[in-house]
This record gives structure tokens, sequence and C-alpha cells, in this order.
């Protein structure tokens, strides 16, 4: 099973619990949200020539530190969208109706997209195992998408998972130290 850890300086035990951590994950992504913004801007415009292979890397590195179900607090805050293929491939898992499971779960958003229409999400269980994980939707199987090539282009949605999952804000903190010249100023103007 894996754990979340926060990051530490020694070799003692981290105190700091994923509860917690949470708690502070909205007000430690503001606080670094106009750094990060910097950092992303200038990793948009001249990406790392090895930038998938490092984001797949600190990926693989984040996930055997952090239990999503210890968390779960992308589904309980926020809602993925929903493709009409994953509507239809959920329907069927659940014996509905495609439209009859619309009617029932989901919402059109602003952009024409299909979301969940509450939160949290109807198919999270009380110990934040997903009821429907076989056959959730692409955006969940790919949440928080830090792995996902050509990671520079999806520098808002990065912004805006930070503040939702702790991974995400670990993955973004270590990018920072692995990939510096990304996001520091010119010490020459």
């Amino acid at each position: 099973m894996l754990i979340f850890r926060q990051p530490t300086t020694d070799n003692r035990q981290p105190t700091t619990s994923m509860e917690e951590f949470i708690k502070s994950l909205s007000k430690r992504a503001k606080d670094k949200h106009i750094e990060n913004k910097k950092f992303f801007v200038k990793l948009k415009n001249k990406p790392p020539k090895h930038l998938d292979q490092t984001m797949v890397k600190l990926h693989r590195e984040e996930f055997q530190k952090t239990d999503c179900l210890e968390c779960g607090n992308c589904c309980k805050t926020t809602s993925p969208i929903f493709t009409d293929k994953d509507v239809d491939r959920i329907a069927k898992h659940l014996k509905m109706k495609s439209q009859h499971f619309e009617s029932q779960y989901l919402n059109v958003d602003g952009d024409g997209d299909f979301v969940l229409k509450e939160a949290p999400c109807a198919f999270l269980a009380a110990d934040n195992y997903c009821m429907i994980y076989d056959v959730r939707p692409k955006a969940c199987q790919e949440y928080p998408h830090t792995n996902r090539k050509k990671f520079y282009q999806i520098s808002d949605l990065t912004l805006a998972n930070i503040e939702i999952c702790p991974a995400a804000y670990n993955i973004v903190e270590k990018m920072k130290v692995v990939m510096p010249l990304a996001h520091q100023t010119n010490k020459r103007q």
C-alpha cells in the first residue's frame, strides 16, 4: 500500500498527517501561486528536453509515498469531465441507459462538458474507494495528470490541481528543485 509522507530533510519520520496537509493545501498553493505561474510560463516557453521523462519519474516517486485512498480530496471537492464514452461505459456497468445516468448524476458545465451534479462524487465510498473504479472516467484514471506527455501544455490544469491534490503539489515543488533554471529570474536585469 502507498503511504503519504510529508518530505523531511533528515531521517526523522514526518509528523504532518494527510488530513492536516489537505487542510493547509489551498493556502500553500495560493502562497506559491505567483512563483508557480512564473515557473510554468518559462516551462511552456522553453520546455526542457527530457521534461516528459522527468515528469514520469517524479510522478512515480511521489506515488510511492502517496496513498490516494488516504486522501480522496479530488473526489470530495471537484468533478472530472465525463466524455460520451465514459458515460456509456459507466451506464452499462450500472445497468442504466446513458440518458438516465446523465440525468441522475451529471450536468453540463459552461464549456459544454459533462460534470458531476455535486461533490463529493456519488461513487466515492466512505473509505475513499471508488465504487466504479474499473470503469471510472478517463479523467479520473489520469488524475492528477502529472505524468502526461507534453506536460508543459497543461500548466493551468496543474495550477488548479495543486490546490486539490497533495501529490500534484509535491510533484511541482520537486520539479522546481530538479529544473531550477525554469523558474529562476534573470539575475542580470
